[in-house]
């Protein structure tokens, strides 16, 4: 998968949501901005992007998208909990139409027996809507996997919603 791809994702999405006269938004953790930095690499986007968050520690997903802290505590930020509870909660900060959030362990370190490198959650929400996760498990490098995810992200969310 190289930026070309990510590219060509990205424009598909933002012309489903320029037809829908919708907003998105992004709450990130392992991909750092990435898929925020996709969106806005296609002209135009401020069309149906307004906000991203890059909430890296669980205090910024705390602080910013409203995760409990007895929900960090009880799952580890890498969870089907956390990624639904930041979705939901990037949804209502940005007053977007929809939302994808992404917690993962990217590596080279992070990884255990239980969450290895490339274990990635993803939240997606909608507006009206009740919010869904996934779990996927990327191979390679650090880049190999957030960019996986920048990738699977988009994608979802157009297979999804749009």
């Amino acid at each position: 998968m190289d930026d070309k791809e990510l590219s060509a994702v990205s424009s598909r999405l933002g012309a489903a949501l320029k037809q829908q006269n919708a907003f998105i938004t992004c709450a990130e953790s392992c991909t750092g901005g990435w898929v925020a930095k996709t969106i806005t690499d296609i002209s135009g986007s401020a069309g149906w992007f307004d906000r991203g968050f890059v909430t890296y520690s669980n205090q910024a997903k705390s602080d910013l998208l409203g995760v409990q802290a007895s929900t960090l505590e009880k799952h580890g930020a890498v969870s089907d909990p956390v990624v639904l509870e930041m979705a939901a909660g990037a949804l209502k900060a940005a007053g977007a139409d929809y939302a994808v959030a992404i917690s993962g362990i990217a590596g080279p370190d992070g990884g255990s027996i239980e969450k290895p490198v490339g274990t990635v959650w993803f939240g997606f929400a909608a507006r009206g809507s009740e919010p869904f996760s996934q779990l996927m498990h990327f191979d390679g490098e650090r880049d190999d996997i957030r960019r996986q995810s920048v990738h699977f992200a988009l994608k979802t969310l157009i297979d999804t919603f749009l």
